[in-house]
C-alpha cells in the first residue's frame, strides 16, 4: 500500500469516528430540546434542574469534539474538500452546542415559572406546535449530515421560514393577551422566551443543513435565497 494511500484512509477513519460522536451530540441536544419542552408543559421544576445540570456534558462535548478537528487538521493536513469538510464539521458542533444553550433557556424558564407559581398561559398548545416544527428540522438536519444529502438539506432550509412565521404569530398573540389582562404579563413574558428559544433553535438547525450543501457542493449559501432557487430542481 502506497503511503499516501495509507495516509487517506487513516484520514477518513479519524473524520468518520469524529462524524460519528457530532451525532451522539446531536442526539443528546434532540433529547435535551424535548425534554425542555415537556419541562415547560408540566412546570417540573426537579426536571428542570437536571435538564440544565445536562447542559455541562454537551458543553463537554464541544470542547473534545473541537480538540479532534484541530489534532485532525495538523496531524493529517487536509487540503481542498477534506478541509472543508472539517471546518464545516467544527460549525456543526458550534450550532449544537447553541441548541442545548437554548433548551437550558426553556428549562430555566420553566424553573422560574414553578418558583412564582405561574401556569402556563392559553397559548401553550401554539408554543408547543412550533416547537415540534423545530424539533423535526433539527432531527431531519441531523439525518442529511450523517448522510450528506444535499438535496434533503435544501429542502430543509426553507422550513425555518415557517417556524419564524410561527414565533411572530405567537409573539403578536401574546401581547395582545397582555393588553387584554395585565395580570398575566409575567406568564406572557416567559412564554415568548420560550418562543425565541425554539426560534434560535430552529436556526440552528438550518445552519446545520446549509453546512451540509458546503460540504457536498463547495458553495457557501448562508444568507442567500438559494433553497428557495432549488425548489424546483431538488
Amino acid at each position: 500500500m502506497a503511503p499516501a494511500e495509507h495516509s487517506s484512509r487513516q484520514y477518513e477513519q479519524d473524520l468518520e469516528a469524529i462524524r460519528s460522536r457530532v451525532l451522539q451530540m446531536g442526539g443528546l441536544v434532540e433529547k435535551q430540546f424535548y425534554d425542555a419542552m415537556n419541562c415547560f408543559r408540566t412546570l417540573n421544576a426537579q426536571e428542570a434542574e437536571r435538564i440544565i445540570a445536562a447542559d455541562d456534558e454537551v458543553n463537554q462535548m464541544e470542547v473534545s469534539l473541537d480538540d479532534a478537528c484541530s489534532h485532525l487538521i495538523v496531524k493529517r493536513q487536509p487540503a481542498a474538500n477534506d478541509l472543508r469538510t472539517v471546518m464545516a464539521t467544527i460549525k456543526v458542533i458550534t450550532d449544537l452546542e447553541r441548541v442545548g444553550d437554548e433548551a437550558t433557556k426553556i428549562a430555566r424558564a420553566a424553573r422560574a415559572m414553578q418558583q412564582r407559581g405561574l401556569a402556563p398561559i392559553e397559548h401553550e398548545e401554539t408554543v408547543r406546535i412550533m416547537a415540534d416544527s423545530a424539533g423535526r428540522l433539527l432531527h431531519n438536519s441531523l439525518d442529511a449530515f450523517a448522510r450528506l444529502d444535499q438535496k434533503q438539506a435544501t429542502r430543509l432550509i426553507v422550513e425555518d421560514e415557517k417556524i419564524d412565521s410561527e414565533f411572530r404569530s405567537v409573539m403578536r398573540n401574546v401581547i395582545t393577551f397582555m393588553m387584554e389582562d395585565p395580570r398575566t404579563i409575567s406568564a406572557s413574558l416567559d412564554t415568548l422566551w420560550v418562543a425565541k428559544a425554539i426560534e434560535r433553535i430552529g436556526d440552528h438547525s438550518k445552519n446545520i443543513a446549509e453546512y451540509v450543501v458546503y460540504i457536498v457542493e463547495g458553495k457557501d449559501i448562508r444568507h442567500t435565497d438559494y433553497a428557495v432557487t432549488q425548489q424546483g430542481v431538488v
